[in-house]
């Protein structure tokens, strides 16, 4: 006999029969796994789907793939790659599983390990300049592939902690000097952050989410911080002009990207916030208003043509919700 657990009875309707009538092999093991607390084979089980295949097929000796265009004026075609390579290992790593060995994974990690920098941060996306939301994006991917113990991980760490502003959250070093991130910013020589001006909730949720990740770092006092910071800015407009206005709290994708109401979402529930604080239990509620009838939510699917983008959505959520109320 079905009984209905805890979290599911916070949401309007049931997520869990939508997702388990898909045809989505990964998203039937993760429902399972992460909500129903069924028994599953090893997560290996999904490496040879299709689907992963087809990915593997695209990969570059170098471990990299090939971003698809670009403009040469902006970024060389080798730090285009090292997008799409981070880009690439976010649907593998997020959605099939995938880690360190899978020689896919291996490969990508190196590749990717070579734009760091002395100084630990990922660097070439912006050109010459830091980016604290790139490199922490490559860390957070790399932590999830079974890379937390690993040294250069620590020294990225080390440097976002270096990079914050004095509120306790983090910004793009150009945008605190209002500079655009244009062609010439990116070429211009490095751009040292004014940690006197405000951080940006856009870029302090994406840095936010290797901590989240991370069973040591999730617990330090700046991650906490940084935490209340992003908790006291849900559904507000930035302080920078970069996905400025509020509405961009409800454009999300899977993997995360962007900050955003669930990415957000999930990194709190993971650094020990509750529904007990008053600012995530208004987004929960929030997201329980966007539930339709089926299951789904109806929030603005933005970056990427997977059909099953709605049910991943879905699947993201509701394990923020198993977390909050489990």
């Amino acid at each position: 006999m079905f009984v209905m657990k805890e979290w599911q009875s916070r949401l309007r309707y049931d997520s869990v029969t939508c997702l388990l009538s898909s045809q989505n092999e990964a998203i039937n093991y993760f429902v399972k796994r992460d909500l129903l607390g069924e028994p599953v084979q090893q997560i290996e089980s999904l490496w040879n789907l299709p689907e992963v295949k087809k990915i593997v097929k695209r990969q570059r000796e170098d471990g990299s793939w090939k971003y698809p265009g670009g403009n040469p004026h902006i970024r060389s075609h080798k730090n285009y790659d090292q997008l799409e390579t981070y880009r690439m290992v976010g649907e593998l790593v997020e959605k099939y599983g995938l880690r360190r060995t899978h020689p896919s994974i291996k490969k990508a990690a190196e590749f990717l390990f070579k734009f760091q920098k002395n100084e630990g941060d990922f660097r070439g996306i912006y050109g010459n300049q830091y980016t604290p939301n790139y490199s922490a994006g490559i860390i957070e991917l790399l932590i999830k592939a079974g890379y937390q113990n690993d040294p250069r991980i620590k020294k990225g760490f080390t440097w976002l902690l270096s990079a914050r502003q004095n509120d306790g959250g983090w910004a793009i070093p150009a945008r605190t000097h209002r500079m655009p991130l244009n062609e010439k910013t990116m070429h211009s020589k490095i751009i040292e952050s004014d940690t006197s001006m405000p951080s940006s909730h856009l870029v302090t949720g994406i840095v936010l989410r290797p901590f989240a990740a991370h069973e040591k770092y999730r617990k330090r006092s700046e991650a906490l911080i940084a935490g209340e910071f992003l908790a006291n800015r849900i559904c507000r407009r930035d302080a920078y002009p970069d996905r400025g206005t509020a509405e961009y709290w409800e454009r999300v994708s899977f993997p995360f990207w962007f900050t955003d109401i669930v990415s957000s979402l999930d990194s709190l529930s993971h650094l020990g916030f509750r529904t007990e604080d008053a600012r995530t239990a208004h987004a929960l509620r929030f997201l329980r208003g966007k539930q339709r009838r089926n299951g789904l939510f109806e929030l603005k699917l933005v970056r990427g043509k997977d059909e099953d983008l709605p049910l991943w959505i879905a699947l993201a959520i509701c394990r923020i919700y198993a977390r909050f109320h489990g």
